[in-house]
């Protein structure tokens, strides 16, 4: 029986106090509010959910404990699930394709927490080939390893995450890759359907690509986000700042390992909730089930098409 677990607290006692000050959390409300969320979904016939306890008070710490935010969020995840089925089928580490992409260490959870206690997930965006690698893939890879934060660390749900990326190596080229109805997708999933919280987003290494690039989709990122962008240009220096050098990867002048080192245990991870991952796949919504009108990807997603490669590049 759903929720019939009885709930664990991984938390310290300062990120609980955290938990109640920032988010709202009522340890004596908790159940109650579990349970209304878990109550609504099963009400859902177009939602074939998750319903466990850990998956809703994800959600509600997400949304800050309002139940009509994460009834919204949680809802608008599963149907993205079922819009985007490149996206959200055939998440198998054991894939050869995204086996690779998770080799390449594109992106990866750092070791350690920044000194707020947030995890820092740290992204070599320009360190893939346009001509192998299918951006459909990149993106598959990544929610693959939001989803396993998550599984792995509680405290995360609460403090949220930071995003530092090496912008090395990126070229018109990666640009006119990135089929445009995709990535606009992929961020309305992430802003709208995943509780990350992101805290800030810090650039380095930052060539005239990323400044095509970045323009392009700042109107589409929310205004509060907007002024969390933090640009270095090309000094490591302004990174160290906030990222701790014993978080960071040895070729960025830290301690936390090599790029190599830290892709491969996050990529364990991986294999070990393959399960999950595989059992996953039928938690999404079923828009021929929906007691109303079905939300089409035109009123999910807005009608946008085309790609990048016809941009005028001097």
């Amino acid at each position: 029986m759903p929720g019939a677990e009885e709930y664990v607290c991984t938390l310290s006692e300062e990120v609980q106090r955290l938990a109640q000050e920032e988010l709202g959390e009522d340890p004596k409300r908790r159940e109650e509010d579990i349970e209304a969320v878990r109550t609504w979904l099963k009400r859902q016939p177009h939602l074939n959910a998750r319903t466990d306890r850990t998956t809703i008070l994800r959600y509600l710490r997400g949304c800050k404990f309002s139940l009509e935010e994460t009834k919204a969020k949680m809802e608008m995840y599963y149907m993205c699930k079922g819009a985007m089925p490149d996206m959200f089928q055939g998440r198998d580490p054991q894939d050869p394709a995204l086996r690779t992409i998770l080799k390449m260490g594109l992106m990866f959870p750092l070791p350690g927490r920044d000194p707020q206690g947030r995890t820092v997930i740290f992204g070599r965006l320009g360190a893939w080939d346009p001509s192998k690698v299918k951006p459909e893939d990149l993106f598959r890879a990544a929610g693959m390893l939001f989803d396993v934060l998550f599984l792995e660390d509680e405290q995360t749900t609460v403090t949220g995450i930071v995003q530092a990326n090496d912008m090395t190596g990126l070229t018109f080229k990666h640009v006119a890759a990135l089929p445009f109805p995709l990535v606009r997708k992929v961020l309305l999933t992430w802003q709208e359907g995943y509780p990350l919280r992101p805290k800030s987003v810090h650039y380095i290494n930052t060539p005239q690509a990323f400044d095509t690039l970045f323009n392009l989709f700042k109107p589409l990122m929310k205004e509060k986000m907007k002024n969390r962008v933090h640009v270095h240009g090309n000094k490591l220096s302004g990174m160290h700042k906030f990222v701790p050098k014993s978080m960071l990867p040895n070729e960025y002048g830290g301690t936390g390992g090599t790029i190599q080192e830290i892709s491969e245990y996050w990529l364990q991870k991986m294999d070990h909730h393959r399960a999950w991952f595989l059992e996953d796949e039928k938690h999404r919504a079923d828009e021929t089930r929906r007691p109303r009108k079905p939300k089409t990807d035109a009123i999910l997603f807005g009608s946008v098409e085309g790609s990048f490669k016809k941009l005028s590049i001097d």
